[in-house]
C-alpha cells in the first residue's frame, strides 16, 4: 500500500511540474515581443513617432510624408503601402517592401550612409538632425524586411538591437569639382551646429568667372541633418552683404538675427534643392545665364536635435556649357504671394495670380512654401488652357521639379496662379515670413521670352 502511495504522489508530482511547466512556456511565448514590437519600441517610438515628426495627422510635417508612425498604425501605415515621395514611387519603392530592403523606402531613410544604394537618398535620411541609427538596429530592421515584414513572430536576432556599431561607415568626402573649363565649384566649408539647434547661415562669396557663364547642371552635395541648401541672387546689387562673411539667422540663443534677416528681403532665388545629394540638368539647349564677376549669397540650414555638435558642409558645382549650345536663354521664375493670412486651427486655400508682358516659354516648375503648405497647385491662367493644372506637390520639404516638354507656352497677358491649401493646426494665425515658424507660397522656375 505505502509504495503504491508513492507511485501515485510521484506520478501526480510529475503532472504537476509538467503542467506548470507548460503555462510557463506558454506564458513566456505569450510575452516575447515579436520582431515589429521591438522595432516599434526601439526605433519608431524612441526615433521617429516623436511629436513633429511621426507621431500623429496632427504634426506639422504630416502633409509632407503622410505617415504616421505611432504604436499602432505603424505597421498598416508602412507594409506594402506607396511612398508619398515621386522619386521613389518611380522607382518602384513601397514604405516596405517584403523580402525586398531595397526596394523598401524605411531601409533608405534610416540610412545615413547611401553608398549601399548606387548614391541615392530619396530625401533626407531620418532621423531628421537626429543621431543616426546604429548599424546593428539598422540591420534588425534589414533583416526583418528580408524575412517578410511580419506583423507577428520573431524572425530577426534581437541583439543586433543592443549592437551600438556605427552605421555611418563611409566618411563624408568633398564632391569632385567640375574638370579646368567646364564648370565652378563654390562650398561651404565645415561648420558647427551646436546641440539641440537649428542652424541657418549665409556667406556671400564669388562664383570667380571672369566671363559670362551659362549654366545647364547643377550638383549639390551636403553632410547630413541638412533641412535645404539655396544659392541667392539680389534683387538690389547696391545692397549687399561683405564678402566671405558668415552670417547667422539666428543668434546662440535662438533668436533672430534681425540685420541677417532684413538681408533675405533682398534675395532671387537662383539654384538649389533640399536633396542631400542633388544632380539636375536643365533640358537640352538651354542654359542660365551669369553675369561676369558674379556673387551669391550661399545658403545652408541644418537642425540638430542631438546632445552633441554635428558638422555642416555643403558643395556645390555649376556646370557650364558654351554659348552656341544655347538656343534658349532661362531666366528665374520668383513669384511670391506675400499677402497670406492662415487661420487657426484650419485648411484655407489661397490663390494669386501672376502675368506676363511678354511672350514666354516655361521649362521647369518648382513650389515652395513651409511645413504648413500641404498641397501646391500651379495652373495656367487665360488663352486656350485657362484653368489647366500644370503642376502639383504634396511635399512641402521634397517639392516636385516638374520639366515640361514641350515647353508651356504662355502670351503676353497670361500668366500662372498659385493655388495653396494650407493646413494650420496651430493654434495662431500664420502669416508670411521669413522664418520657420512663418509661411510662403512661391512658384519658383525657369523660363525665356520668345
Amino acid at each position: 500500500m505505502r509504495n503504491t502511495l508513492v507511485i501515485t504522489l510521484s506520478v501526480s508530482t510529475i503532472l504537476t511540474l509538467s503542467l506548470m511547466n507548460s503555462c510557463s512556456k506558454q506564458e513566456q511565448v505569450a510575452t516575447e515581443q515579436s520582431s515589429f514590437d521591438l522595432i516599434q519600441d526601439k526605433i519608431f517610438t524612441t526615433s521617429c513617432a516623436t511629436s513633429g515628426c511621426h507621431a500623429s495627422e496632427n504634426d506639422g510635417t504630416f502633409a509632407q510624408h503622410g505617415l504616421v508612425l505611432a504604436k499602432g498604425k505603424a505597421y498598416k501605415n508602412l507594409f506594402e503601402t506607396d511612398p508619398k515621395l515621386s522619386d521613389a514611387r518611380a522607382d518602384g519603392l513601397k514604405r516596405v517592401k517584403a523580402y525586398n530592403s531595397l526596394q523598401s523606402l524605411l531601409y533608405h531613410k534610416l540610412n545615413f550612409d547611401n553608398s549601399h544604394h548606387s548614391g541615392k537618398t530619396y530625401g533626407n535620411p531620418m532621423p531628421l538632425g537626429g543621431q543616426p541609427l546604429s548599424a546593428g538596429k539598422i540591420e534588425f530592421v534589414r533583416r526583418w524586411i528580408e524575412a517578410g515584414a511580419p506583423e507577428t513572430g520573431n524572425v530577426a536576432d534581437k541583439n543586433l538591437l543592443d549592437d551600438t556599431t556605427p552605421s555611418q561607415i563611409s566618411p563624408f568626402e568633398a564632391l569632385q569639382a567640375p574638370a579646368a573649363g567646364t564648370g565652378y565649384q563654390m562650398k561651404l566649408e565645415p561648420f558647427n551646429v551646436a546641440p539641440d539647434f537649428e542652424r541657418e547661415i549665409f556667406i556671400r562669396k564669388p562664383l570667380g568667372n571672369t566671363e559670362t557663364a551659362y549654366i545647364n547642371r547643377i550638383q549639390i552635395k551636403m553632410r547630413p541633418g541638412s533641412h535645404h541648401f539655396i544659392l541667392y541672387g539680389f534683387r538690389d546689387p547696391n545692397n549687399l552683404a561683405p564678402l566671405n562673411q558668415l552670417r547667422d539667422l539666428r543668434n546662440p540663443d535662438g533668436s533672430l538675427n534681425f540685420v541677417t534677416f532684413q538681408q533675405m528681403g533682398n534675395h532671387i532665388f537662383n539654384f538649389g534643392g533640399s536633396e542631400a545629394n542633388m544632380d539636375y540638368t536643365f533640358p537640352a539647349g538651354t542654359a542660365v545665364e551669369i553675369a561676369p564677376g558674379a556673387t551669391f549669397d550661399m545658403n545652408s540650414h541644418y537642425y540638430n536635435k542631438t546632445t552633441t555638435a554635428i558638422p555642416g558642409e555643403v558643395y556645390i558645382n555649376l556646370f557650364t556649357t558654351k554659348k552656341e549650345n544655347v538656343k534658349n536663354t532661362l531666366k528665374v521664375l520668383d513669384l511670391a504671394n506675400n499677402n497670406l493670412n492662415i487661420p487657426p486651427k484650419q485648411k484655407t486655400v489661397i490663390s494669386k495670380t501672376f502675368t506676363f508682358d511678354k511672350n514666354i516659354k516655361v521649362v521647369m516648375l518648382l513650389s515652395h512654401t513651409h511645413k504648413l503648405g500641404e498641397k501646391f497647385e500651379i495652373l495656367i491662367k487665360g488663352g486656350a488652357r485657362d484653368g489647366e493644372v500644370i503642376y502639383t506637390s504634396t511635399n512641402w520639404e521634397h517639392p516636385e521639379k516638374t520639366n515640361y516638354t514641350p515647353y508651356i507656352s504662355l502670351k503676353k497677358g497670361e500668366g500662372l496662379t498659385s493655388k495653396i491649401t494650407y493646413n494650420n493646426t496651430t493654434d495662431q494665425t500664420v502669416r508670411f515670413g521669413l522664418t520657420t515658424e512663418d509661411e510662403m507660397g512661391i512658384i519658383f522656375g525657369y523660363y525665356f521670352e520668345e
